[in-house]
């Protein structure tokens, strides 16, 4: 990665009622019907948010994950300010990532390197054991761990995982290699949806493509220059479809 950046469970416990219902039943029921519309409620309030990612080769669909607050609110600001709308993906490697999301990409002149830019701010680093970078991973760029030990994010750059499939061999030649052992939400995912492990726990994963991942092959493959740029520019227009 760019060394300067790269449900609600209801527990609802029924009532059982024995013999005739008196008014103590009755009391009882109600406060079931109560918890049970409050429910209701507080699972509406969980729904999460959708984006939609338009670029010239294609269209994504993506969720912001509740889990990811922090992250999930600064993407849902930018959106809503337009902030994405003209961005470039600036960086593709195919079998890897793409990545987008610096404010200097906008109308910048063929051949720059890019990759630098953002607000003036950072996000403190969200990691979850459930939230890793299977392929359409929406995950937020940052700088690199010498000047960033705490690992906190870009305000603005993101990419999306592309990576490969794995087998359980290779899984475990990696773990050897990083010295330390994966999940099994991580097994699952890479042997059958595949991604990029390597990145789990060190970039904040906060969404994923549920819909267009096709699209990431295709800007992934894109014909690129010495920065890994794509030769004909790939813009994004980004928008909030469905929000919480």
């Amino acid at each position: 990665m760019n060394a300067k950046y790269l449900s609600i469970l209801v527990l609802f416990a029924g009532l059982f009622t024995f013999g005739c219902a008196n008014k103590s039943t009755q009391k009882e029921t109600k406060q079931a019907e109560n918890i049970s519309e409050e429910t209701q409620k507080q699972t509406k309030k969980e729904k999460q948010t959708m984006i939609l990612i338009s670029t010239s080769m294609g269209d994504m669909k993506a969720v912001l994950y509740n889990e990811t607050p922090a992250h999930r609110d600064n993407f849902i600001k930018l959106a809503k300010e337009g902030y994405f709308n003209g961005l470039l993906f600036h960086r593709v490697i195919d079998g890897f990532m793409v990545q987008g999301g610096d404010p200097d990409s906008r109308n910048a002149p063929k051949g720059k390197q890019l990759g630098q830019g953002g607000p003036s701010y950072t996000i403190p680093a969200e990691f979850n054991p459930n939230l890793i970078h299977k392929k359409g991973a929406l995950a937020a760029a940052r700088m690199g761990d010498n000047v960033n030990p705490q690992k906190a994010s870009s305000g603005s750059q993101f990419y999306i995982a592309q990576g490969k499939t794995y087998s359980a061999a290779e899984l475990q030649n990696m773990e050897m290699r990083m010295g330390k052992k994966l999940n099994q939400t991580q097994r699952d995912a890479y042997m059958t949806k595949g991604g990029v492990p390597f990145l789990d726990f060190e970039y904040t994963v906060f969404g994923e493509v549920i819909e267009g991942l096709e699209v990431i092959d295709k800007i992934a493959k894109a014909q690129k220059d010495r920065f890994d740029r794509p030769l004909e520019d790939v813009k994004m227009n980004v928008t909030i479809i469905e929000e919480k």
